[in-house]
């Protein structure tokens, strides 16, 4: 019973699934509770549906697919991923991961093949931070890696909180019914595009992970002076941006010196008020995003970064605020699963490379209450985030046709 993955089918419904945008093609945007969101999400429960699946949802609308196993006692084996997309970004990441694990189920139920334990299709909710600030907001949710109070906390650039939202979209309930009972899946595999340039550079066409990078996000605040351009003297200024840049410097130094070249540091957002050509800032905003898969070497850089931080304050005549938004753990894959992807791999032929994920996914939290693991395929120049994002579709049904064989091995 060896599976077969349609691959004509697989790229039409990655192809239909781009349609559901804000933005125009080539660009996918499709943030989570939107028009587009919700669209996109009945006609996926409407392709599970087909297929014989089972489908739920939760309060928070991650949404669950189920084909039943012949002991209804046993854990099920888990596959899935996102499908929100960031403003004028990609058609694959995390698409590949929902669509692709569809077929792979759909290739294992059209093979006649006999499974012991459930298989079971997860859409996660909001994996990207776009509309409430924070990344994975189903997953953490589903782990128990997030309060329930956050329903009234986080809110969107509108002022909506998510429980208005939610609820707006139809997801009704208490978040505390979100997580997951202990021993719910037996394991979870996750299917996603690298993201990053090593597959392709080293023509391999599969990224066996074996370890999650995770991020600490941080919000900091400068205060300055402000003042008329041309009438507040050099030696008199407190100029706010210029410690941002300070700051900004600092952490691009701390994330080199580690050694490491896991370790990674990005400013995303700099606010500048009042922003006027003629006006000496007097405040600026940034966020921060520093990561390692190494923990005490990701909060050694934030230490050095707080310290930085302190020195800049001190020497400019500034005030500088810094919180966090999050601060992960890294995650290792399990050695299990792992091994056994590695094991279709071998079987089918096809090379592959141990690798760490340096993007972090809905994967990093489900580690937390099952083992879990991730297989990766190249993606153009390791474009993502971006329109011009792509993954050939012989790499992503190969990709999917080791998921198959792979959830197959773990079910039985």
């Amino acid at each position: 019973m060896k599976p077969i993955v349609n691959q004509r089918r697989l790229s039409e419904e990655l192809e239909a699934l781009s349609r559901f945008s804000g933005a125009a093609a080539p660009a996918v945007t499709r943030v989570v509770f939107s028009e587009q969101d919700l669209r996109a999400r009945a006609w996926l429960k409407e392709l599970c549906s087909n297929a014989g699946l089972e489908v739920r949802e939760d309060a928070v609308g991650n949404t669950f697919a189920r084909w039943h196993g012949s002991d209804p006692r046993a854990a099920a084996v888990g596959t899935g991923s996102h499908i929100d997309a960031i403003p004028h970004s990609g058609r694959y990441d995390g698409t590949v991961g929902v669509l692709g694990g569809l077929e792979a189920i759909r290739a294992l139920k059209e093979s006649g093949f006999h499974l012991r334990r459930s298989l079971e299709l997860l859409l996660f909710t909001s994996e990207e931070p776009t509309r409430f600030g924070i990344g994975c907001l189903g997953s953490r949710l589903l782990s128990g890696a997030l309060s329930p109070s956050v329903d009234a906390s986080l809110t969107d650039e509108d002022r909506r909180s998510l429980r208005e939202v939610r609820s707006n979209a139809g997801f009704t309930g208490t978040l505390d019914s979100v997580a997951l009972p202990a021993g719910y899946y037996d394991a979870f595999v996750e299917l996603h595009i690298e993201q990053g340039p090593i597959l392709e550079q080293r023509e391999i066409p599969l990224g066996v992970v074996t370890a999650i990078a995770a991020p600490a996000s941080l919000r900091i605040d400068i205060e300055g002076q402000g003042g008329h351009a041309g009438a507040v003297l050099m030696p008199s200024r407190h100029d706010a941006f210029l410690a941002a840049a300070e700051i900004a410097l600092a952490l691009e130094s701390i994330a080199r010196r580690t050694g490491a070249i896991d370790s990674v540091a990005t400013i995303g957002v700099c606010d500048i008020f009042p922003r006027a050509i003629n006006s000496i800032p007097s405040r600026v905003h940034m966020e921060a995003d520093i990561r390692d898969i190494d923990a005490d070497r990701r909060d050694a850089m934030i230490r050095r970064l707080e310290d930085a931080c302190t020195d800049i304050a001190l020497s400019r005549g500034v005030s500088i605020a810094i919180e966090f938004i999050n601060r992960d753990m890294p995650a290792k894959c399990d050695e299990r699963i792992v091994e056994t992807i590695a094991a279709v791999c071998d079987a089918s032929g096809f090379a592959y490379a141990r690798m760490v994920s340096r993007a972090y996914h809905d994967s990093l939290f489900m580690s937390r209450i099952c083992p879990t693991a991730m297989l990766f395929i190249p993606c153009r120049a390791g474009v993502s985030h971006r329109p011009d994002e792509y993954a050939s579709a012989d790499a992503i049904a190969q990709g999917s046709l080791v998921l198959a064989g792979t959830m197959a091995m773990l079910a039985s």
